[in-house]
């Protein structure tokens, strides 16, 4: 392993090769574009804006589908800190499709809420252009860069609705809380930099395998995992989470449960097996608490949640812990595999059943004005199809089979255990059974939309007007929640280390 990471460091390139960076640049011109277009609009006009994020965010996903066509396995630029492969193109295509399904929930809840509208899509473009950025960094500079810069705009995006004091609460503590995760992840990046005097990944691989089991490097790598832990909202590291969740705009806590989460669990996979693999006696008992407790504490807090978007929010934080499960082994050679298949396929499966259902969400509360869970009462008589679709989103989030939730769940098991150890198992034991009480809260939820009586206060005299934008963001959902769990093939095929040894250095 030890020569295929330094040969790993070794790659370079002549010249830069624009082509592997067309999905960056496509993005940065755009954000430009978008920056001088709206000055130059008028309040009247501003609508162009969600076009123009929209068709930045699909013009991006070209020069992502030309290189995974491309007959070149691997692209390694600036010395190999930079790395475009199938891993890297797979995340990249992920990002850009959650965001650009976020900007189709954001169109209508903008418009209507009278916020500015320009500034809105400018910075969730720079917190994506960041996301993008972070699939391919190799180097602890880049990763931490990639991660501030989706990071800082989110954080402006969480205290969007600046007349709203749930909204600046939500915005003020996650920037705290974010600014002192990302303090405490780059103290540990700079004593690992002490230690390998190099912020190439590789080279810090090297530097560790050579420096056994040392005092430094085991709390570097603690710092490092605590760090990711906060941005992935795992327990003891998730209160920001909720609070944060709720009093967001929705659509912007859409995308922070699902693209900036995605975001982060991919920088802790690659600063996992790129930056310290030698380090695995170190932050995999650390990910086997973090994963339990994530699981454990999300569930059984959801449980008591009346308010929809609450739910949802711990909800997210113990689906975390699934993702958590099968990286809390995968630095066991058997596991590593399995590991990253359920990384990427979780991830890919979580983003559509968790942005449709909060799809769902803005088209029930703008006709019921409520985001209480009793404001779903019979749904399904008053709004057929929106009931059925909220099913089928709750369903797949609870991981029953068709749908795309259970192949998620089914890989994070799997790799848990094709370790077959004691403590394998009993992790295994402990996401059994936060699937079933999680399906406590799902199934709570169902009661409502299918047997509870209307609420008085709703409306059920007229059609339920769902705008445009959100069923195209519902039609795209569906089919890809449906899709997912019929056909796993579509996403398992991406996760497997035979794509990844180039992207990872291993």
């Amino acid at each position: 392993m030890l020569a295929l990471l330094s040969q790993a460091g070794d790659w370079s390139t002549p010249e830069i090769d624009y082509h592997a960076l067309a999905p960056e640049i496509v993005l940065g011109v755009g954000i430009f574009l978008l920056l001088l277009v709206e000055v130059n609009l008028s309040e009247t006009r501003k609508w162009v804006t969600s076009a123009m994020a929209s068709g930045i965010l699909l013009a991006a996903m070209l020069p992502v589908v030309t290189l995974a066509v491309d007959d070149v396995a691997v692209r390694s630029l600036f010395d190999g800190r930079y790395v475009v492969d199938e891993f890297s193109l797979t995340l990249k295509f992920l990002f850009l499709a959650a965001g650009y399904v976020v900007v189709l929930l954001s169109t209508t809840y903008v418009d209507e809420g009278d916020y500015y509208k320009g500034e809105y899509y400018l910075l969730m473009l720079s917190s994506i252009l960041g996301m993008v950025m972070m699939a391919s960094s190799r180097d602890l500079i880049s990763v931490f860069v990639a991660l501030e810069l989706l990071s800082i705009p989110a954080y402006l995006l969480a205290a969007w609705r600046k007349r709203d004091a749930r909204s600046n609460e939500a915005g003020v503590k996650y920037f705290l809380l974010g600014v002192f995760a990302s303090a405490l992840m780059l103290y540990g990046m700079s004593l690992l930099y002490g230690v390998a005097g190099s912020t190439l990944l590789t080279d810090v691989a090297e530097a560790v395998i050579g420096d056994g089991f040392a005092a430094m490097t085991a709390l570097a790598v603690v710092f490092v995992v605590v760090g990711f832990a906060f941005k992935v909202s795992a327990v003891p590291f998730h209160t920001w989470a909720p609070d944060t969740y709720q009093g967001a705009p929705t659509p912007v806590t859409a995308f922070l449960s699902v693209a900036s989460k995605a975001a982060g669990f991919v920088a802790l996979v690659v600063m996992l097996l790129v930056a310290f693999p030698a380090e695995s006696e170190v932050w995999q008992p650390l990910l086997w608490v973090l994963s339990a407790l994530t699981m454990t504490v999300g569930n059984v807090v959801a449980l008591r949640q009346t308010n929809v978007v609450r739910m949802l929010a711990y909800s997210s934080v113990s689906q975390g812990g699934f993702v958590l499960m099968a990286l809390a082994f995968a630095g066991t050679a058997e596991v590593a595999d399995s590991a990253l298949v359920a990384v990427v396929t979780f991830l890919a499966v979580y983003a559509a059943m968790n942005l449709g259902a909060f799809a769902i969400v803005l088209a029930v509360a703008r006709h019921t004005r409520s985001g209480d869970i009793s404001s779903y009462g019979g749904l399904f008589s008053y709004a057929p199809g929106l009931g059925v679709m909220m099913t089928i989103f709750l369903a797949s989030l609870a991981g029953i089979p068709p749908l795309g939730g259970w192949i998620g769940k089914f890989t994070a098991f799997k790799a848990v255990l094709d370790a077959g150890t004691g403590w394998a198992y009993a992790l295994a034991i402990v996401g059994a059974v936060n699937t079933v009480i999680a399906f406590g809260y799902y199934g709570n939820l169902l009661r409502e939309i299918w047997m509870r009586p209307v609420p008085a206060d709703v409306d059920t005299s007229g059609r339920v007007r769902v705008p445009a934008p959100l069923v195209a963001a519902l039609t795209l959902t569906g089919i890809a929640t449906l899709a997912f769990g019929v056909l796993p093939d579509i996403v398992t095929r991406f996760g497997g280390l035979e794509h990844l040894y180039g992207a990872l250095g291993l």
